[in-house]
């Protein structure tokens, strides 16, 4: 693996074709967590990914569709078209250098883009392919939901997950504060419509109580969940990429 740290003449003799490109964003988090979580996340899919694939791994774009959060200071968000138009300047210009196969992986759960833009960079450029790693999300979560000791978890953003995550990457820039309550299930119906300001008490989805666990137990648990989520999201990329690759490019 190598990536945007390295020099120009190493990624040439290197022979990679294969380049990650992930994204992550800066949303609230509730009152008392950092708005970067996702980017960290981000980031790890990154490393994972880059490792399995042997790719050029490119730095963590730091904004993403977050209109959910919109509302709260110092959120940032941004246009699927933008974000997505610049994804593919990307592409293009990468694959005029030569490299012929990409994955895009984000760390933020309102990606929604993220399906339609693998699909119409496939459609429009025939010479290369672009995945993602979904192919087995759903097993992904509930291995890490059980390995961390969080079952019955019920949460979509910023609960007890959201802390353990900030305890394990940046516990210095945590507040163990409570936060969070029960949604209504009906608000559900309208988590894609109104802004959380709207639907939550705080902008948590979720629920966290001060003194549930140790500090060390909340860091314990990010560690597990996300390494166990990251792993099993990991296996059989190579193989779904260049098999991936190969029918698309036979003649």
């Amino acid at each position: 693996m190598l990536s945007f740290k390295n020099t120009t003449t190493e990624i040439l003799n290197s022979g990679i074709d294969t380049v990650v490109l992930s994204v992550g964003a800066t949303e609230q988090f509730g009152p008392y967590l950092p708005m970067h979580l996702d980017t960290l996340i981000a980031e790890l899919y990154a490393d994972a990914f880059g490792r399995e694939l042997n790719a050029y791994v490119l730095p963590t774009i730091p904004f993403n569709t977050s209109e959910e959060h919109a509302n709260f200071k110092g959120t940032v968000t941004i246009s699927p078209n933008i974000l997505t138009a610049m994804l593919e300047e990307v592409i293009i210009n990468l694959g005029r250098q030569g490299f012929k196969k990409f994955l895009v992986c984000t760390g933020h759960g309102g990606s929604y883009w993220e399906g339609a833009f693998v699909k119409n960079i496939n459609y429009k450029y025939p010479q290369i392919i672009l995945i993602s790693a979904n192919h087995n999300n759903y097993i992904a979560w509930e291995e890490a939901v059980e390995t961390a000791g969080l079952q019955g978890l019920n949460e979509m953003h910023g609960g007890l997950l959201s802390v353990c995550t900030a305890m394990w990457l940046c516990p210095e820039l945590v507040k163990t504060n409570s936060m969070g309550s029960d949604i209504p299930s009906e608000n559900r119906l309208y988590a894609d419509y109104l802004g959380w300001d709207k639907l939550t008490q705080d902008g948590c989805w979720g629920k966290f109580e001060e003194g549930s666990y140790s500090h060390e137990e909340l860091a314990e648990k990010g560690k597990l969940f996300w390494n166990t989520f990251i792993k099993k999201r990991t296996e059989g990329l190579k193989q779904i990429l260049e098999e991936g690759y190969r029918l698309k490019t036979q003649a």
